[in-house]
């Protein structure tokens, strides 16, 4: 019975982190527009320090979907494992690369393609070798994980790079780094999904019952799951408005996954009780949606199709052969005139030079 229960918990969480995914990603667009929008009417930017942002009726859209999502996310936490519903935010890197390519004008070639099927093929990968049942079922449970010395150690250690990173690399380097903000979004995010974490439970135990509301670990949890939060949209929001979004989207989800993961397993110590087949596979998903993500957005501004690629061989196959291109059939093509012709002009310099010729200079 207690297997049912815990595979039915698991189809719920697992359904609960893609609908997440699927708000988040699309809040990510939302935002953008507002935030473009009130940079074309002169008003001080998120990334200068303003918020004139909480003016645009865009950017409480994005808002309210990530609330959405992230109350989805919230609850995903309560039924299934972090191993499992954090890593499947790559749903929102793609929700988020293929609403840019039509609200934001942000091309999705061939690579983001094979990007996304990478992605989806790695978030599979993980969901088959995730942990099935919860470690944790109790508050009580919950703050003795949470007095775990190699825990207390692991959030000291995170708020003092963050204080770090705000108060003394920001200032600096935040407006040319875009490492420096998203980091502190990632390195919080790990103790807000601690924090979700245990909150989830509270509302498990509240429904059934139990005297929640009298113990001291919810009044603790839900402050700092406030401080948490408001920190990651505040400079999310910095990093969103100084970068582009598809390149602020994956590094966030790299960062922030590798940060939840490592308190994941330094909290709940979920791999402990995984079999070595289930840690390579979760491994190798982890790394085929992040080979997925570089794909989808390394290469955005490359123009390739699947109709570039006959020609593409043709031509590698020319030089393999040592076939040169003539001039003839550079300008029989218009659309590939500048392309051979560069190509001329580079194999008359090469001979040129092997030749000893001054012209080639």
């Amino acid at each position: 019975m207690s297997q049912t229960r815990g595979r039915y918990d698991f189809c719920i969480g697992l359904v609960l982190a893609m609908s997440s995914s699927i708000f988040i990603g699309g809040s990510f667009i939302l935002k953008k527009k507002g935030l473009l929008r009130l940079a074309r009417k002169g008003s001080m930017r998120a990334g200068q320090g303003g918020h004139a942002y909480l003016k645009e009726w865009l950017w409480w859209a994005g808002l309210l979907s990530m609330g959405a999502g992230e109350v989805a996310n919230f609850a995903a936490y309560a039924f299934a494992p972090a191993t499992l519903v954090t890593p499947l935010g790559a749903l929102s890197v793609l929700v988020s690369a293929i609403l840019s390519s039509f609200f934001l004008n942000e091309k999705l070639n061939l690579h983001g393609k094979i990007g996304c099927l990478l992605s989806i093929l790695g978030s599979t990968v993980m969901v088959i070798h995730a942990p099935q049942e919860e470690e944790v079922e109790t508050l009580n449970e919950m703050s003795h994980k949470l007095g775990d010395p190699g825990f207390v150690v692991f959030a000291t250690l995170v708020v003092i790079v963050a204080l770090i990173l705000i108060f003394v690399v920001g200032p600096r380097h935040g407006q040319t780094n875009i490492l420096v903000y998203i980091t502190i979004c990632s390195v919080i995010g790990a103790l807000s999904v601690s924090c979700v974490k245990g909150l989830g439970i509270a509302i498990k135990e509240l429904f059934a019952g139990k005297p929640v509301m009298t113990h001291p670990l919810s009044w603790i949890l839900l402050p700092s799951l406030v401080v948490c939060v408001s920190t990651q949209i505040n400079y999310l929001n910095r990093a969103l408005d100084i970068f582009n979004t598809s390149i602020v989207t994956p590094i966030y989800y790299v960062i922030f996954t590798t940060s939840v993961l490592t308190c994941s397993a330094i909290l709940f110590k979920e791999w402990q009780h995984m079999g070595a087949d289930d840690i390579i596979g979760t491994f190798s998903g982890f790394l085929t949606i992040i080979v997925g993500i570089f794909l989808l957005h390394a290469f955005k501004d490359v123009n390739f199709t699947l109709a570039n690629l006959p020609l593409s061989l043709r031509k590698d196959d020319r030089a393999a052969n040592g076939t040169l291109l003539s001039t003839y059939d550079c300008f029989n093509h218009d659309e590939e005139s500048s392309a051979c012709l560069g190509e001329i002009q580079s194999t008359e310099n090469l001979s040129g030079r092997r030749n000893g010729s001054l012209s080639a200079f």
